[in-house]
């Protein structure tokens, strides 16, 4: 049985040609999964029963399910979903007034073992296949009010450039008309730094956001944060980016966890400054950290904060400060992780 998530709308159109139905039927199909958010075919009712019946027959919607839900104070969702294989991943639904941002998983797990982020605590299993990642997408759908879905981050457990292709093809069918047809501009890719997949993206014809996890100002101490930066230092990380945003005309997103005693003084953001000098597009978005029971951090006190940001500001630099959103349920920045115990509140 092949799950119906794999095709794109050309690819459905042939399959179903070959079953004997019209072609025209596969956007029927997809706009039901898609935009109506109907996942059993049986409930498809502008599609005759013979149609309905081999649908059923020959392919599936879901693989997954859903074996807990979460909910903050401020609204935000977080959704523990069990796969096929009983892999976990967690995705996040959050609302804030005329959208509705989901956060996304792309890996079972993480390799790259950030300083003051859960996802690599328990290590790395494997990559989401990309109808994986649009079931993600689809219970995330279906759990906000109205079936309404505005924008994508490619933020939750796992590095998108680790798991390229998959990513990829995601974001193409979320994109696509027949789809769930996000705008290119409202679906970000984050990613930790990988130079080569960051090359690739700028070849792609998508304009979506990229969003770099910097979180340091000199080398040696992104390399104690992200043992990722040992392999693609920051200096070529920056110059990778400045090529990327020449080349794509796009600004580039500069994340920032601001960690008291690490990477919180004014000496850091002056540093800050001077790496991101001469750069065509560029913010930063700063993240106070986030609390994590087996990493001895915390975030700096508010007035810290600020003063790192208005230093940034006087020098010219485009800074936003992203207000925490669910952190009551482990949903914030850096607090979604591979194991969960189901038994936990």
């Amino acid at each position: 049985m092949q799950d119906i998530k794999e095709f794109n709308l050309a690819e459905l159109e042939s399959k179903l040609l070959t079953l004997g139905f019209n072609a025209y039927h596969a956007r029927q199909i997809f706009s039901w999964v898609y935009k109506k958010g109907v996942l059993d075919f049986g409930r498809m009712s502008d599609l005759s029963s013979g149609l309905r019946d081999q649908l059923m027959l020959k392919f599936s919607i879901l693989n997954s399910r859903i074996i807990k839900q979460f909910e903050s104070k401020d609204g935000t969702k977080k959704i523990l979903i069990e796969l096929k294989d009983k892999s976990l991943v967690e995705a996040v639904n959050i609302p804030q007034q005329e959208r509705v941002t989901g956060c996304v998983s792309t890996q079972v797990g993480c390799k790259f073992a950030c300083a003051f982020c859960a996802s690599g605590i328990s290590g790395f299993r494997r990559n989401l296949a990309t109808q994986e990642i649009i079931e993600e997408i689809l219970w995330l759908k279906n759990s906000s009010k109205d079936l309404k879905l505005t924008h994508l981050v490619f933020m939750g457990t796992g590095e998108p450039l680790d798991n390229y292709e998959n990513v990829i093809k995601t974001i193409r069918l979320i994109n696509a008309s027949w789809g769930l047809n996000i705008g290119a501009r409202r679906i970000t890719i984050s990613t930790c730094g990988i130079i080569p997949g960051i090359k690739k993206l700028a070849q792609e014809d998508l304009q979506f956001e990229l969003s770099v996890s910097l979180h340091a100002s000199n080398n040696n101490l992104r390399s104690r944060l992200m043992p990722i930066n040992k392999r693609y230092p920051l200096t070529e990380l920056i110059a990778a980016c400045k090529e990327y945003s020449d080349k794509t005309k796009r600004q580039v997103t500069f994340e920032y966890i601001l960690i008291k005693g690490i990477n919180s003084e004014l000496k850091h953001a002056n540093e800050l400054v001077r790496l991101l000098s001469g750069f065509r597009l560029s913010k930063v978005n700063i993240i106070p950290s986030n609390s994590v029971k087996e990493l001895n951090i915390q975030a700096p006190a508010r007035e810290e904060i600020l003063r790192f940001k208005k230093y940034l500001v006087e020098q010219g630099q485009i800074v936003t400060l992203r207000k925490e959103r669910g952190n009551d349920i482990q949903a914030a920045c850096g607090q979604l992780r591979l194991n969960y115990d189901t038994k936990q509140n």
